[in-house]
């Protein structure tokens, strides 16, 4: 009898396990899904570095586009984008399709597919203003992308520039 209640508690533990897994995988947020799916996408990104020189603080905002493409056989997935401050945002397109403006601070679900063969952009904007007059000379900032692709599953695009007053 006692084996009975031993094999049955291995039983039902098992079965609890495998559940909870399948549960817990079916609750992956689309971004946790998308990092897990890498298949045969591989980007390429040209230009990863981008310098405005110099620049007024009361000239307006600065913007440049980097370009990400899809060398891959498979989609290729862009998400969890994030900017290094909240002077400097950050959005994708690819074809017709543009994301929400993301920056510092910014959780979205969205992902960005790029089909193989494809180009997506990513377009960054600076306010040199946003600091206000303490906010001239050297700035230095980062907007982060994470990918599908396995070999990279992270980009980081560097921007700076000398703002003056």
């Amino acid at each position: 009898m006692k084996d009975m209640y031993i094999i049955a508690g291995v039983i039902v533990g098992t079965g609890l396990l495998i559940g909870g897994g399948a549960w817990v995988a079916g609750a992956m947020d689309p971004v946790q899904k998308a990092a897990n799916e890498s298949g045969e996408a591989r980007l390429a990104a040209a230009n990863t570095v981008y310098d405005w020189g110099e620049i007024p603080i009361d000239g307006g905002d600065v913007e440049t586009t980097f370009e990400i493409k899809n060398e891959g056989s498979d989609i290729l997935k862009l998400f969890n984008v994030v900017t290094s401050c909240t002077c400097t945002t950050a959005e994708l397109q690819v074809g017709d399709k543009r994301s929400p403006v993301f920056g510092m601070h910014t959780k979205s679900p969205y992902i960005a597919e790029v089909p193989p063969g494809e180009t997506a952009q990513l377009r960054v904007i600076y306010d040199p203003a946003f600091h206000g007059p303490q906010g001239v000379g050297v700035i230095e900032r980062q907007v982060k992308v994470q990918t599908n692709d396995a070999a990279q599953p992270e980009l980081v695009f560097n921007l700076s520039a000398v703002v003056s007053s």
